[in-house]
């Protein structure tokens, strides 16, 4: 059985990648790999052991294309409101709180915001299967 572990980002700028993830998310630096050609930075918190993988490309001076394939990473949270609140005072410009409706029921409460580079994240409210 296959365990998921990390996701990987190619970024431009660490510092301000670093900051972002550890404002928006409580992410935490847990491991720092510098390499001749780029730098490894592992990202993650108490709530679980899945991290998120800065890559820092050396020399990169152009924002990477995403191309027509990349969706987005997803986080689930206690309180949606609250984070949605905490998101828009630290100026992070989160999108609207949207609901999907399956069968006559709640399915999911959510919304979106990007990261300095571009990258979408989901932020949903811990519900269902989606804990």
């Amino acid at each position: 059985m296959a365990k998921a572990i990390h996701t990987m980002v190619r970024v431009l700028d660490e510092e301000t990648s670093v900051d972002f993830y550890r404002k928006a998310f409580e992410l935490d630096v847990a491991a720092r790999f510098p390499f001749d050609d780029f730098t490894l930075v592992y990202m993650r918190n108490g709530e679980a052991d899945f991290e998120v993988e800065l890559t820092v490309n050396h020399g990169q001076t152009e924002p990477y294309d995403h191309g027509n394939g990349y969706g987005h990473l997803a986080v689930a949270v206690d309180d949606l409101d609250a984070e949605h609140a905490r998101h828009v005072a630290l100026g992070l410009a989160p999108t609207d709180i949207k609901e999907f409706h399956r069968d006559g029921a709640l399915m999911a409460r959510f919304f979106f915001l990007q990261d300095p580079d571009g990258y979408k994240i989901e932020v949903l409210q811990k519900h269902g299967r989606y804990q």
